[in-house]
Order: structure tokens, then sequence, then C-alpha cells
């Protein structure tokens, strides 16, 4: 891009329609996800004038509070965690727009409750009776939530207003599970309805994987098994589990991770071009990905995943306790905090290449990336020169905390010799573009006030994904580990996942940062 060219883009206004009217109902309000995540993100679409003037907020919890203080929280938690500067002028409105009931969950008078303040708010912001709930709690209550949304006329959908829910992950536990959230949520709601959020998809790295791809003439001709050796995905973070080890030791890394972030991830890299960018057009290549990951067999979960958990360990020159010392956590436990895989997508463009996956936590940085590696050039040309090998191009997408884009190639270095060096070429979101204040949930939010289900996973892509990882849960189940801690805290997870690329004589690509 031209230096002008950047200029022009940095003083353009952020392009889009502002989202419908409607009225946002967060269940589980006092939580830590709506604190940290949901409020800055609202206000970020504020100031960047994509929410509606007729806009407003409702927060449901159990916690017993007046909407007074409801928004004094709510100024508080934008102070604590905005992720750009806050407007007071813009502020003041914003924090107005917010309400707040309490109550339980599972009680009926709840809904007929809420359906009372929704009337008001609708009048009071006019909303046009539009509502989306955005459901911030346990998985113990989706359903169930849902059901009594229905039973009290709150989930109608009609030509004169809409209705949606947004549903945060775990959705299930395994794929029996994820069947029977459906069948429950179907009863009550349309599949146009339900938002299956992964907030992954809120990057702008994971989002732009479709543009560099269908919108580059150089990129799709190569993107298929002719050219790529194979696919990297790794998920490192350096954080333990904080203070969710009571619910982390019933998921583990496996389930935390993998039927979601990373198939997502996996379906955006290998998918066929989608003959629009409408939702279900682009969703409908992504699930045929899914149902093209060959199963595993018994005996491949031996041979093709790895499982780890982390013992004591230095991260960031502080030492940090193993797994089974964090609070919450069984002095016993057998939960896996590390995950790698090696995945085959049995189609015309993706056979043989395979796709190594890993994920952890207590890893030495905390980044997000996914290698795309190409085949060695020939080494017929270099034959009598001092050049002793070829290293492979490789095509690296940043996903976080730098968003970007880098490609490694080889370019002779300078002097009579010929002698190869390996030359990175970088781009960066924020060098280009200027940063945006961000928490990852502001597009996810808009999509849903405008109804663009793209970025929101489908019933048959979540049995999908659980599909690929059912055999390895059992198999686990059924062969408890035996050598749990099997890696250091700050270390790149267990000499095994290691292994599991270098007998295919490849190697992983770690990062410093």
């Amino acid at each position: 891009m031209l230096q002008a060219d950047v200029m022009s883009a940095l003083q353009t206004p952020r392009v889009g329609k502002p989202g419908d009217p409607c009225v946002m109902v967060i269940f589980g309000a006092s939580g830590d996800l709506t604190s940290r995540k949901l409020i800055p993100a609202l206000y970020n679409l504020a100031a960047a004038q994509l929410l509606s003037r007729e806009f407003a907020v409702i927060g449901v919890a159990h916690r017993s509070i007046s909407t007074d203080d409801f928004r004094k929280k709510v100024a508080q938690d934008l102070e604590s965690y905005a992720t750009g500067d806050v407007d007071p002028e813009l502020s003041e409105g914003f924090v107005r727009r917010f309400y707040y009931m309490s109550g339980d969950f599972k009680d009926k008078n709840v809904y007929s409750q809420l359906k009372e303040m929704l009337e008001k708010v609708n009048r009071d912001h006019s909303t046009h009776g539009n509502y989306f709930y955005y459901l911030a709690t346990s998985p113990d209550y989706f359903g169930s939530i849902v059901e009594q949304l229905a039973d009290v006329g709150l989930m109608e959908n009609n030509q004169q207003h809409w209705r949606r829910v947004i549903i945060e992950k775990p959705f299930g536990r395994d794929v029996d599970s994820a069947k029977a959230l459906n069948r429950q949520l179907l009863q009550y709601a349309d599949e146009k309805q339900i938002y299956r959020i992964d907030h992954y998809l809120g990057k702008e790295t994971v989002q732009n994987i479709l543009a560099l791809r269908f919108a580059n003439g150089i990129f799709e001709p190569v993107w298929n098994r002719r050219y790529i050796d194979h696919v990297q995905i790794s998920v490192a973070e350096t954080v333990g589990v904080e203070q969710r080890g009571g619910y982390y030791d019933q998921a583990g890394a496996l389930r935390d991770m993998v039927p979601n972030h990373i198939m997502q991830l996996i379906t955006l890299t290998s998918m066929e071009p989608p003959i629009s960018f409408r939702a279900d057009a682009v969703r409908d290549e992504q699930a045929k990905i899914l149902h093209a990951i060959q199963p595993y067999t018994a005996e491949e979960v031996l041979t093709r995943t790895v499982r780890g958990q982390y013992g004591e360990g230095v991260i960031e020159g502080k030492r940090v306790p193993a797994y089974r010392g964090e609070e919450g956590v069984p002095p016993d436990s057998r939960t896996e905090t590390f995950v790698a895989m090696k995945l085959m997508i049995d189609n015309w463009r993706w056979a043989d290449v395979p796709f190594y996956l890993r994920t952890g936590k207590r890893m030495p940085v905390r980044n997000t990336h996914v290698v795309i590696q190409f085949r060695r050039a020939p080494f017929v040309l270099f034959r009598d020169t001092p050049v002793e090998n070829l290293v492979p191009n490789q095509l690296v997408l940043h996903i976080q905390p730098e968003e970007g884009i880098s490609l490694r190639f080889a370019a002779k270095v300078p002097g009579p010799v010929m002698r190869l060096g390996t030359v990175d070429m970088n781009f960066e979101y924020a060098d280009y573009f200027g940063k945006q204040p961000s928490t990852g949930y502001e597009r996810l939010l808009h999509d849903c006030m405008i109804g663009d289900a793209t970025l929101f996973q489908r019933a048959d892509m979540v049995e999908a994904g659980w599909c690929v990882v059912s055999p390895v849960l059992d198999v686990w189940k059924a062969l408890p580990p035996r050598n749990f801690p099997n890696y250091a805290a700050g270390s790149w997870g267990p000499r095994e996942a290691d292994d599991l690329m270098e007998r295919d004589g490849r190697h992983w690509r770690n990062f410093d940062k």
C-alpha cells in the first residue's frame, strides 16, 4: 500500500451502519465477562457511531442492587477496562442507557418481571420491540433461560420486531450434550435466532483470513496440497487457570479450546470459496471441512494426539505453581492443560496435508498463530554452490497479541559467494491502519444487532466439531494419564508434542512474543 493510501485509510471514518434499535439483556450482568468485555465493547461501538441511538441494556443477575448502583458499576468498569480514551460526555449518556433487575434465572417470576421492564424500556428508548439476550451464565442455565423467555412470549420473532439470543461457550460437554442442547433450544427458537458466539472470530486477523485468501489473486492458486506441505495452529497462553480451577478441572484444554476456537481457525484456513459472504454460504463451506476431517480410530488417538499437564516452573521471571497446586484443583487431578493433535482433511484440496494443532496453559508467551508451510523448492539449481539446504517458505497469520501477517522467504546474502539468508516480511494492522480500541467483541455484538450470523456457529457446525474430539475424549477417559505433570510451566509443552511432528520430519514454529 502506498503511503498516500495509508493516510487515506487512516483518515476515513469507520464504514458501517449503526445496529438496529434494540434492547440488550445480559443474563449474568454482575460477572467478569460483562465488566471486562461487554461494557467496553458496547462503549467502543457507541464511540464509533455504530450503536443505535435507540438502544438500552438491562442487566439481570442474582446480586441484589439498584439500577443506580448498577450504573455506577458500569461507569467504574469503563474506567477500569476501557480499551481507549473515555469521553466524559459520551460516557454519561452511555451509562444512562443501563437498567438492572435481580433474580434467580430458574424463577419463572423473574421472566414476567423482565417482560414488564422490557416494555417500559422499549417505550422510553423507542427500541421497536427488538430484543437480544446475552447468556453470560453457567452453561447449566442456557436451555432453561431460553425456554422461560419463550414461555412469556419474549422469543417471538415477526415482521414487526426481532428476538435473538447469544450463547457463550462451552456449548455442551460432548457431542451428545451438544445435540441435546440444540434440540432444547430449537423447540423455542428458530436457528436464525440463535447466535453461538466464539470471541476468537472477533479478532481482525481471523476475519481477514477470508479477505487474504479470496481477495488476492496470488494466494488462492497455491492454497492446496500441491504447494502446501502442512499447516500449524498454535494457541498458547501464559496464564494458568486463575480463579477458574473448579470449572476448568471439569473441562480441560481439549473441551475448552479445540471444538470451538481451533476448529473455527481450521475451517476458515481450509474452506472452499463460498458463493457469497452471506452467513449460510460461508458456514456451509465451514461445515463441509468439519465433516471432511478424518475421524480417529482408537489406535490413532494414541499416535496422533498428545495431552499434558503443567508442573511448577518460571514465567516472566516469576515462579508459578503446578496445575495441581492451583486453587480449586484436586491434588491428584488428571485433567489436561495442554493438547496437541494431528488432523487430516479428507477432500480434494487437502488430501495428505496434515494439520497440526496445539493449545496449552502456562506456555512461555501468549501467542496465537496459523503457520502455512509451503513445500521446499527443488535443490537442483544450488547443487554446486555452498548452499546446503533450502528453508521452506512460511506464511504466518498472527492472531494475538499483535495482529498481522508475515511471509518468510529466502534471499541471497550480498557478496561474491552464493549464500542464502532467511527474510521475514511483516505486516501489522496497527502500523497500517492505526490501533482501534477493541475487546474482540465489538464486531460480534454489532453483527447480532444487524442480523449477520456469519461469524457465529450453526448447530451442525457445533455438533461436527464435537464429533472430531469425541473419540479422543473416549480414549483418554478409558486410559487415564500416568505421567502428569509432564511439562514445566514456562515451556512449550511435553516432549511428546515435539515428537508428534518430528516423526514426520517437521518442527513447530515457536515465537518469542
